[in-house]
């Protein structure tokens, strides 16, 4: 029988004051040189214009720590577009191998299309297995492989170009 995600974990929406640990967990991913090209996170002001409101999640612990964060960005300001998004996740170090992304993932799949979003996309990168296994397990699909899409600023593949995986999820409501 499989484990239901982090069942003492609670999802809800990220507010303002969470701020300094999403941030703090933004920048460990950023560090793993495995998650984004960016070579730093946003302040609050950016990040809050950025992203669509009505879908920015974080895992809270029972103790009240922020574990993760999700949330969703307009792909292109047209409005045939209106229900296409690019997400990110982000788990912090010390929660992964959890659930939680399982828990994230499932609640911001629930949000989008309760929101009337009908496609949701994000670029991983190939050696970011866990990532691309979670989101395949939930209903994402692989659209192609973008070979050398940009150049590595950081981490230990600084000066590399990289290849990402485009994938997508359509929902099943519309």
């Amino acid at each position: 029988m499989s484990q239901s995600p982090a069942p003492d974990v609670i999802v809800r929406p990220l507010r303002e004051s969470d701020w300094p640990e999403v941030h703090r967990i933004y920048v460990e991913g950023i560090a793993t040189g495995q998650a984004t090209f960016e070579v730093e996170a946003p302040d609050w002001h950016r990040f809050d214009a950025s992203r669509l409101a009505s879908h920015r999640l974080v895992a809270q612990a029972p103790t009240g720590g922020i574990l993760g964060w999700a949330a969703v960005s307009a792909v292109s300001g047209r409005p045939v577009y209106a229900g296409v998004v690019e997400h990110s996740i982000y788990i912090s170090e010390s929660a992964r191998g959890r659930r939680i992304g399982t828990l994230l993932l499932q609640t911001l799949v629930d949000s989008t299309e309760s929101g009337g979003i009908w496609t949701i996309q994000a670029s991983i990168f190939p050696e970011n297995e866990p990532s691309l296994k979670l989101h395949l397990a939930l209903g994402f699909r692989v659209v192609g492989r973008r070979e050398k899409i940009a150049r590595m600023a950081h981490g230990p593949d600084a000066g590399q170009w990289k290849d990402t995986v485009l994938i997508e999820r359509r929902t099943r409501v519309l």
